[in-house]
């Protein structure tokens, strides 16, 4: 059990974050990461592209320091992951640092995720040296200036997040020039850090809401962020993308990631594509759920992925034990084999969707792009809903967009609102979930997203619609409606 911790307010007005007081230099912590005698995670992520394989990455993190030790040691000892992760709990995220200090005391194992910045950066340096894999934090918050401070001081090369992607899933009343600002501030320290030879790994969580994402959405979102960031000095960008189940589309949008680096960023970014493995209604059974990781694993490695953030077989019952961590990890590393080099996907259709991919992303980011103050452009995007993403948290983002699968399982637009799609692009998708939709054209909503006919049953029909859609692999399994055998 943690000991108890005493630390300065963190609440008041005014005052530092408990654990951010007495912060090393810059110099000092880059040169603690030098002598760490571990590779960065920028290392990490080229090293694997440059060996063609996938570097593999968990979810993990608990409350209690010592916890968040064995655990780290544990999924090290058990499955030996290229990059290990602190999870950052609720209260950090939203710097309530007060409140995760009481809970940390009273009772670490109420908190969902590690405090790092309550437990401080001499503990954070404790974890890293506890570990031969590098550390990444990965947290949810619109605002991470003291996260990341800490996180830079404990010696933790990855962080992740976003000005618009840590805070319209997440949050609710969080104006967008506030969270834009504040990443800001983070990307122009990465871009210090830079100057002083260390090269921190900024992820961009282009997942989202996770689920029902189209792809073009997700990257246009990850395109901007990224513009953002490189402006500020960032150096290397991680792009992630989410799992959707079309194994096409899923390809091709990873194999986009590197087209879009090359058209939109500056020189000297080096640019990695992260894969999270399906995030939506994971298959009970045990047997479904491990094909479904494997699955993904393949996935990852036929888009051409430097990294893949893995599941596990518990994933439908919530938080899922060491073991299984352990054993999810164990499983989507087997897709690096050499032996499975003649698994291949129809390359014509790849090329296809990412002609197509790339389309809705230059007529979403383009317009953005043009502007003098991209962050100003990007408010005003969202106010109009000229950018958007479906399922949001947020007042300021409209959520007009409705996506939906078609007849192969591939996310489209049922509705894109008020995005700047070309006519050619609103046709294509139009005429692919008109056509051969699953159950036909069901009169559940048009491609303008609504229908005729009685307006309850039509939004009834679209909710039905939605939900199939996203237990997906519910669906594939022949899961619905029943409990599958753990």
């Amino acid at each position: 059990m943690t000991s108890r911790i005493t630390l300065p307010g963190a609440a008041r007005a005014g005052e530092p974050a408990p654990g951010t007081g007495s912060l090393p230099p810059l110099e000092e912590s880059v040169d603690y990461i030098a002598e760490l005698g571990k590779p960065t995670v920028a290392a990490v992520l080229d090293e694997a592209r440059a060996a063609g394989r996938v570097a593999i990455q968990p979810r993990c993190g608990v409350g209690g320091h010592e916890e968040m030790k064995a655990l780290l040691r544990d999924l090290e000892a058990g499955s030996a992951p290229d990059i290990l992760t602190l999870t950052i709990d609720s209260h950090t995220r939203l710097k309530r640092f007060e409140q995760a200090l009481r809970t940390l005391n009273r009772d670490p194992a109420d908190l969902n995720g590690y405090p790092l910045v309550t437990h401080g950066w001499r503990r954070g340096r404790d974890l890293n040296e506890s570990v031969r894999a590098p550390l990444e934090v990965r947290h949810g918050s619109p605002d991470a200036r003291a996260l990341f401070d800490v996180c830079v001081a404990s010696g933790i090369t990855s962080f992740e997040g976003g000005g618009i992607s840590y805070n319209l899933p997440y949050s609710k009343a969080v104006p967008l020039a506030e969270s834009l600002a504040a990443w800001e501030d983070v990307d122009r320290c990465c871009g210090r850090l830079a100057d002083l030879g260390l090269i921190v790994d900024r992820e961009l969580f282009g997942t989202l809401t996770a689920v029902l994402v189209p792809p073009s959405i997700s990257l246009a979102i990850s395109v901007v962020e990224a513009v953002l960031a490189a402006r500020a000095g960032v150096r290397c960008v991680s792009v992630a993308f989410p799992q959707g189940g079309h194994l096409v589309q899923d390809v091709a949008a990873l194999r986009t990631i590197p087209l879009l680096a090359r058209r939109y960023l500056p020189p000297g970014v080096t640019v990695h594509a992260v894969f999270h493995e399906f995030m939506g209604v994971f298959p009970k059974g045990r047997g479904n759920a491990e094909d479904l990781i494997f699955y993904g694993a393949l996935v990852a490695r036929l888009g051409g992925a430097s990294k893949l953030i893995t599941k596990t077989y518990q994933e439908a019952y919530g938080i899922p034990e060491t073991q299984a961590n352990i054993d999810g990890l164990r499983l989507a590393d087997r897709a690096n084999s050499p032996l499975l080099d003649f698994v291949s996907v129809d390359a014509d259709r790849v090329a296809q969707e990412q002609e197509w991919i790339l389309a809705e992303v230059a007529d979403i980011v383009e317009p953005l792009l043009e502007r003098p103050d991209l962050s100003a452009a990007v408010v005003e995007a969202f106010e109009r809903g000229t950018l958007d993403i479906p399922f949001s948290a947020s007042r300021y983002a409209k959520s007009d967009v409705i996506p939906k699968r078609d007849a192969e399982g591939a996310i489209r637009y049922l509705s894109p609102g008020a995005l700047p799609l070309s006519g050619r692009v609103r046709r294509r998708n139009d005429e692919l979930l008109r056509y051969g939709a699953k159950g036909g054209p069901d009169g559940a909503a048009g491609p303008g997203g609504h229908s005729g006919g009685d307006g309850g049953r039509a939004i009834g029909s679209l909710l039905a619609g939605l939900t199939g859609d996203i237990n997906y692999f519910l669906t594939v399994f022949g899961e619905s409606g029943r409990e599958a055998a753990y």
